[in-house]
Order: C-alpha cells, then sequence, then structure tokens
C-alpha cells in the first residue's frame, strides 16, 4: 500500500470567534486522486487553507511526506511540494501567460522529468495560443488552465485544486476533467473539491464529505453510488 503524504490529524480553526473546524482530519497516499465533498460553507475550502498555511489550526497537526507543516508559512509550506490552484484562480492580471507559469517556477524536489513550458503547452494547447497575452485577457476557462499550469510549473508532490470546474462551460469543464485524468496516470497526488460529482465519480479513489466542520463519511466511489441515496442531505444534490 501506498504510503501516506498528507496528514491532517484532528485540527480545530477558527475564525476570530466562529468556529469552522471541528477536529477535521484526513489523509491523502501517494499517488490517491482525493475529494473533500459537501455543501457550501461546511470546510472544504478552510481544510485546503489550514493545509497551505493561510489558516492556522488552533489545535491538531498537519503532516506532509512526514514533516509537520502546521504553523509554517504559506511560501515554506509551498516548498515542501505542495501547489494549490486557488479559488478564484488568482492568476497575475498583468502579466503574460508564459510570465505567470515562470514566475514561481522550480523544481525543489528534483523531480527527474519536471515540468516545463513545454509539457504545460502541451497539456493545454490553448495556453501556447495565448503566450503573450496578459492574464486578465484570458477567458475564465483559459484562466483555470493556466492557474493549473502555474501550479505545475513548481512541481508539487501533491496538487490541490479548490472549485477545480467553478463557473465553467461545459466544454471547458470536460478540457479540465481530461487534463486531471491524465495527470492521474501520471501519478501526480490530487486533492479537489469541486460540485461535479458525476465527473469526480470515475477520477476518484476516495471521497471524504465534509459537515459541519469535520469529515463524517469517507470512501471509494463505487461506496459512495451504493449509498447515494442515504448521503444526499450531506451533498446537497
Amino acid at each position: 500500500m501506498a504510503s501516506e503524504l498528507l496528514q491532517v490529524s484532528g485540527i480545530d480553526v477558527f475564525y476570530g470567534a466562529s468556529q469552522a473546524l471541528f477536529s477535521m482530519a484526513f489523509e491523502i497516499r501517494e499517488g490517491e486522486f482525493v475529494t473533500l465533498l459537501g455543501r457550501n460553507g461546511m470546510g472544504k475550502s478552510t481544510s485546503v487553507k489550514a493545509i497551505v498555511g493561510l489558516m492556522a489550526p488552533a489545535a491538531g497537526s498537519i503532516h506532509f511526506g512526514g514533516q509537520a507543516i502546521h504553523g509554517l508559512p504559506p511560501y515554506r509550506i509551498a516548498r515542501t511540494g505542495i501547489g494549490l490552484v486557488p479559488e478564484g484562480r488568482q492568476i497575475f492580471p498583468n502579466l503574460t501567460v508564459e510570465e505567470n507559469l515562470v514566475a514561481t517556477a522550480h523544481n525543489r524536489q528534483h523531480f527527474p522529468r519536471p515540468w516545463t513550458l513545454a509539457r504545460i503547452y502541451e497539456l493545454f494547447p490553448r495556453l501556447r495560443e495565448r503566450a503573450g497575452n496578459p492574464g486578465n485577457k484570458l477567458s475564465g476557462g483559459e484562466q483555470q488552465m493556466l492557474a493549473i499550469g502555474r501550479a505545475l510549473m513548481t512541481n508539487p508532490r501533491l496538487l490541490i485544486l479548490d472549485e477545480a470546474t467553478e463557473g465553467l462551460a461545459p466544454l471547458i469543464r470536460q478540457e479540465i476533467w481530461h487534463c486531471l485524468a491524465e495527470l492521474k496516470q501520471l501519478g501526480m497526488t490530487i486533492l479537489c473539491i469541486d460540485k461535479n460529482l458525476n465527473s469526480l465519480l470515475p477520477l476518484a479513489d476516495r471521497h471524504y464529505i465534509i459537515e459541519k466542520g469535520h469529515a463524517v463519511w469517507t470512501g471509494s466511489s463505487e461506496d459512495l453510488i451504493a449509498q447515494k441515496a442515504q448521503l444526499q442531505s450531506y451533498m446537497g444534490v
């Protein structure tokens, strides 16, 4: 069995006096595609913020590759090998596509076949066509491709996507899912948040359902399909 890459163990997270996560716990093994599912406001994005250092847990621990990362600043956590495709994309609007891709590029993990501009353009040919365009001149779908490409250029051990296809046209969504399927085939470890359950089911190895700040269920896609009727209230579907 693959070793655990990420361990989130009993973390509590607060926004001021309001508690958002209650002993949140989940894990991701090397090479897995794992999802966080649930209704809006249940703690999925807060969990991601805690992992990448944008929110500090008040209790519990987060380990990545055997190293404790809770309490580290975001730039230190990124350097351990976590790449984030944030909700809202947050690309650099005044930089060109190519400048966005190379701005934070590195291979600190010393992968023998790192992600390069050529590989990103192979994955997303549309970005090659738009290489000289400023980020704010791209469509929403192109910006999401750019956000994924930018994260891959950091050569992460774990890729996190917060709302992978939110607000995108159906054809663009299909392109994104095809890309994620390719990344999975390459053995990349992926944590994904998205509302498009039908597209996640064929890709994901395991799912966690988040309700009111903690994980209330976990299982495979087959388990989720078999128990869908019982789990509908948690997912809002």
